[in-house]
């Protein structure tokens, strides 16, 4: 069970700090997902960083457009993006406002709300797999571009929230690089994750698209 202590929310000055400090200290943490239907909880085991201007694989790295402006605001709010016209992703700004990073979210393990999470994930063989991959675990939680922009340091009544949880040690921590990510961004080893956690997603390269003829 959850201690009390590990209940507080992380405070604004967590997340703003810079991007590759955030993301392996989120393993363990607890994200909160309050839907209309109950809460749903999970605890996080595999995220990817995401470095705005210097990071050829972030959305920031040209600057700020309307899609993800977000990310150049304040630190400790949500970004969500619409991808390959069907599948919504969940991140979490760092760093000082105006310096775009973020921490995409890409799997976790369902501590509460596993019930209201199977409805979502009807596909799912085994409750390990219900928010494995950032996809998947946008799909659990009820997330979509509504929640673009959402204040995650507002507390644990709001929409989404990230409680303090039970950080992992430095040697539980594994990295590699980045999940689908090509080109220059494909060199950097800014994928964290639980080493041996069941909810942890399969490493996949990226793969040029051919070009129709």
């Amino acid at each position: 069970m959850i201690e009390s202590a590990d209940r507080d929310p992380l405070p604004r000055e967590f997340f703003d700090r810079p991007v590759l400090e955030v993301a392996p200290d989120l393993l363990g943490r607890t994200l909160r997902r309050n839907t209309d239907d109950g809460p749903i909880e999970l605890r996080l085991s595999e995220v990817e960083a995401y470095a705005g201007a210097i990071d050829p694989g972030s959305h920031a790295f040209r600057g700020p457009t309307a899609r993800n402006g977000v990310m150049f605001g304040p630190p400790g709010h949500a970004y969500v993006y619409f991808t390959y016209g069907m599948w919504f992703c969940l991140n979490l700004v760092c760093g000082p406002e105006g310096h775009a990073g973020g921490v995409l979210l890409r799997a976790g393990q369902i501590l509460v709300g596993a019930e209201l999470t199977r409805k979502r994930r009807l596909s799912a063989r085994h409750d390990r797999e219900l928010a494995k991959g950032p996809a998947r675990l946008a799909t659990a939680l009820d997330v979509d571009r509504s929640l673009n922009g959402t204040d995650v340091c507002a507390g644990p009544e709001a929409p989404l929230s990230v409680l303090r949880g039970t950080p992992v040690e430095d040697r539980q921590v594994s990295a590699g690089p980045r999940t689908g990510v090509g080109g220059d961004g494909a060199v950097h080893p800014w994928r964290f994750w639980i080493e041996g956690d069941p909810s942890v997603s399969p490493y996949r390269a990226h793969a040029p698209r051919r070009r129709r003829t």
